[in-house]
């Protein structure tokens, strides 16, 4: 690694970032909180600032990355991966975050988890054991990935080791974190929301510029791709264009409120009003930085071919480093770090709550007073951070493979849950629990089956947990009096 007189501005601006981030988290550390302010906030967050927070922590690097690389190599057809997720988004926004905040509202709880449970209580331990199990080991594995992905960015961009690069960021993110709870990490996403934002409005200004001074055109590169890169539907037809369009739109299922991250942001809206603003904050949000994201990827298609950049996935980074000054750069790099942190640390908190408050307080029944609580679930942030690093950096490739199929292995499976108890009242106790136990299992075996290659598990495990949840729920159905009030 080099110093250069560019790489010390841009050390220098990502060291601020970083110390900005850590000083939110020692700020809320020196509150007074209770359990309810640091697990969901106690209703003291703004609309916007949950809005940030929800829309930083469903992107992560993927949009920076993985979406940015995506598009590059596909072309004007990588529109539809950002169409299924971003319809998801609305749907989630429009449709189910009212019911998220009135639901905890009306049932008291904090977590997911919890909640099945209270609405199931007949088979409700088990609910909440198998819940928080397995959204508990997935977000480990996706924390681990998380660090793994920040070591890369540094190294990839600026030369600092993978090793050193991963330990630094993640123990940041596990300080902020543990330190202020749910405040602490909401108050951060909005910061990092933030400059995810600034990214997708620079990133594309600079290389239409680019491409402007070079007199290409945009049009005949796309063309030259070879691969229908000029066509929207990338020159294909039949089955073969309806499992592609599919495949891209099956983002949709896992925002259907089965990602406990995100739900956690619609239960910790305060009222009808704060709801509204967060709504189309939200909207906006996507709106812009999708918008950024599709261009990003096409403009680096023009502006350099595929065998330019051996990594796709680093395109973005790529084009950082060649269109921009050492001082934007430092702040771009920084929102890529951004997108990365806002997602392992909502992570961290999914498995600090899942242990502490799912686990031992109320499947356990293990009883603390509100200074122990804290400290159990302090503790247990930090363990699991620990565990997180020692992952990423000794099996990378397993960690990939977990991450790739976590979005059906959670998201889908308890999107399922979400929908059939928020709006079929024939649901079961029996019915949740045999969703969950499909939804882990045919994660795992779609995405190493053949069928992975013609279909994404992401749109198949929903529709088999879809079919299993209906059935077992007619088959095995609970008296209404034992089941929470249904709207």
């Amino acid at each position: 690694m080099s110093l250069t007189p560019e790489s010390i501005i841009i050390y220098i601006e990502i060291a601020i970032y970083l110390l900005i981030v850590l000083g939110i988290g020692v700020y809320f550390s020196r509150k007074e909180m209770k359990s309810s302010d640091y697990f969901l906030g106690g209703e003291k967050i703004p609309g916007w600032v949950l809005a940030f927070s929800e829309r930083a922590t469903a992107e992560s690097a993927y949009m920076f990355l993985g979406a940015v690389g995506f598009i590059y190599l596909a072309g004007l057809s990588g529109i539809w991966l950002l169409s299924g997720m971003f319809v998801g988004i609305i749907f989630s926004w429009v449709f189910l975050a009212k019911k998220f905040f009135q639901e905890r509202k009306k049932y008291n709880v904090f977590t997911l988890p919890d909640y099945f449970a209270v609405k199931y209580p007949k088979h409700g331990t088990i609910i909440r054991l198998l819940s928080a199990i397995i959204m508990g080991a997935f977000s480990l594995f996706y924390i681990a990935g998380q660090f793994s992905g920040t070591g890369k960015t540094l190294y990839s961009i600026s030369g600092i080791d993978i090793t050193i690069g991963t330990i630094v960021v993640a123990a940041i993110v596990i300080a902020y974190s543990c330190m202020g709870g749910f405040l602490s990490v909401v108050w951060t996403d909005a910061v990092q929301s933030a400059l995810m934002v600034l990214a997708f409005i620079i990133v594309p200004i600079a290389a239409f510029i680019e491409i402007q001074q070079s007199d290409l055109s945009i049009s005949a590169s796309l063309a030259s791709m070879g691969n229908g890169g000029d066509q929207w539907f990338g020159g294909l037809s039949g089955l073969v264009l309806g499992a592609m369009l599919l495949t891209n739109f099956s983002w949709f299922f896992g925002f259907l409120g089965g990602q406990p991250q995100l739900s956690t942001r619609f239960m910790a809206i305060k009222n009808e009003k704060e709801l509204k603003t967060a709504r189309w904050v939200a909207i906006l949000w996507t709106i812009v930085v999708y918008i950024g994201a599709f261009l990003v990827g096409i403009f680096g298609s023009v502006l350099y071919k595929s065998d330019t950049i051996t990594d796709a996935e680093m395109v973005l980074p790529y084009m950082v480093s060649e269109l921009l000054p050492p001082w934007i750069a430092g702040i771009i790099i920084a929102a890529i770090l951004s997108a990365i942190m806002s997602t392992a640390s909502s992570q961290l908190l999914v498995v600090m709550t899942s242990v502490s408050e799912d686990i031992i307080h109320k499947t356990m029944g293990i009883k603390a007073g509100e200074r122990n609580i804290l400290r159990i679930t302090r503790i247990t942030g930090i363990v699991s951070g620990i565990l997180g690093i020692i992952i990423s950096l000794l099996s990378e490739s397993f960690v990939g493979g977990v991450v790739g199929f976590a979005w059906a292995g959670i998201g889908n499976t308890f999107s399922v849950v979400v929908l059939l108890t928020f709006f079929w009242k024939k649901t079961s106790g029996i019915g949740v629990i045999a969703t969950i136990i499909t939804g882990f299992f045919s994660a795992i075996i779609w995405t190493l089956s053949p069928l992975e290659a013609i279909v994404s598990a992401r749109a198949g495990t929903f529709f088999v947990c879809l079919v299993v949840g209906i059935v077992f729920s007619l088959l095995y159905q609970d008296d209404r009096e034992e089941v929470g009030a249904t709207a």
